[in-house]
């Protein structure tokens, strides 16, 4: 056999399993999934930065009607505004406390990319599973397993299958706005609170 026609034939298929190529999917899966969470986290910031700013507010506007308050007969109006600042005041606790709900599953969403990453890690420390497309395939099905929202599953088949980084965010930005959409209460119930 020519020289040519060996280093032909000993060269990898590109339509076969390969271990290098399920590392690059699982490394795509976490750059998606660090993508869509650090997307997420930054609305859940900017909720806070928008319900503390207006409690801060409320507070100032609430003090300065005490300290104008000289009349007996402007009570009543006093305690008008003072009511509907409490009730506005209480919908920006509750948005801030669900923004803080949300920051608690941005860290767990964080430790199941890091976990991930580690059973990566671990399978190929030894040459005799990382060679082997059952080890992979097991590993792949104990992180899709791993996952709660249906915008995830969908993210990890999609990667798994080879699509690019960019078109998996938008899949997943697509499902999650669907689920949440359909289920208002959907980070509620993921959610493991503090």
């Amino acid at each position: 056999m020519s020289e040519a026609a060996n280093e032909a034939s000993s060269a990898p298929d590109p339509t076969s399993w390969s271990h290098i190529r399920e590392t690059v999917n699982m490394l795509y899966l976490a750059v998606c999934q660090i993508e869509a969470t650090m997307n997420d986290s930054n609305k859940s910031v900017d909720t806070l930065t928008h319900s503390f700013t207006t409690l801060a507010t409320h507070t100032g506007d609430v003090s300065r009607q005490v300290q104008q308050l000289t009349l007996p007969q402007e009570l009543d109006s006093f305690k008008q505004d003072l009511a509907e600042t409490a009730a506005e005041m209480q919908s920006n606790i509750n948005a801030s406390i669900q923004a803080f709900q949300f920051y608690d599953r941005v860290c767990q969403r964080l430790d199941h990319v890091a976990r991930s990453l580690e059973k990566v890690s671990s399978l190929m420390q030894t040459e005799e599973r990382m060679f082997s497309p059952d080890e992979w395939k097991k590993l792949q099905e104990k992180i899709k397993g791993s996952y709660t929202m249906e915008a995830e599953r969908i993210m990890f088949e999609f990667i798994m299958r080879g699509g690019s980084v960019n078109e998996a965010l938008d899949i997943y930005r697509h499902h999650f706005d669907t689920e949440k959409g359909n289920n208002k209460d959907i980070d509620n119930d993921e959610i493991e609170l503090f």
